[in-house]
């Protein structure tokens, strides 16, 4: 096992990914280099280059990170509600309430998802990842629970997880300035309720 980085270097890296996240969303992935990301965080491309292997390095720990933070915040909301139905409204109004306060985030999730290629020049959207992605996990096992108690009727919960994710995900993508976050919550859960019960 290799030591745990010490509390400096992770608030180092931590300071890079940060610097990062902010270079995506004001140029976009296309554009984005290490001394533009070292620029932002106010540190040499040296010092980045001691921290990560090169670019894309970065952007997959960015990527990472982007990713834990989003599950964190929705899976503690989640965690402190008893019932299915409750855990499913909260992951609901999590999901949206955490897009809400970190439109920079999503734009970085977005660039990269969509711009970011493995070795194989294969882009990240199109690779099948055989670790399903947590909140879909945690959103199946909630929809699986209140089957068990028979809080929701009998339905694919693969696909209603999908469906939910889906509209979640496409929140996403709206202009915020035309778009009433909360109207749209209150449509999905009344929507999602009609499927579940």
């Amino acid at each position: 096992m290799g030591k745990q980085p010490s509390f400096i270097t992770q608030a180092r890296r931590e300071q890079i990914i940060k610097a990062t996240i902010e270079t995506l969303d004001e140029i976009g992935y296309i554009n984005i280099s290490l001394a533009k990301i070292a620029k932002k965080a106010k540190v040499s491309t040296g010092l980045i280059s001691y921290h990560f292997s090169d670019k894309e390095d970065v952007l997959n720990h960015t990527l990472v990170y982007l990713l834990t933070n989003q599950y964190g915040f929705i899976k503690e909301k989640v965690t402190e509600r008893k019932s299915a139905y409750d855990q499913l409204l909260t992951f609901i109004d999590a999901s949206l309430a955490y897009q809400g306060t970190h439109h920079v985030h999503n734009v970085a999730l977005i660039e990269i998802i969509f711009n970011a290629r493995t070795p194989d020049n294969i882009p990240y959207y199109k690779v099948s990842n055989d670790e399903e992605d947590p909140l879909y996990q945690l959103l199946q096992e909630i929809l699986q629970h209140g089957q068990e108690t028979k809080e929701f009727s009998t339905f694919n919960t693969k696909n209603v997880s999908i469906i939910i994710q889906g509209a979640i995900a496409e929140s996403m993508l709206m202009n915020q300035e035309n778009f009433n976050l909360e109207t749209y919550k209150n449509e999905l859960v009344t929507m999602v309720t009609k499927m579940v019960k």
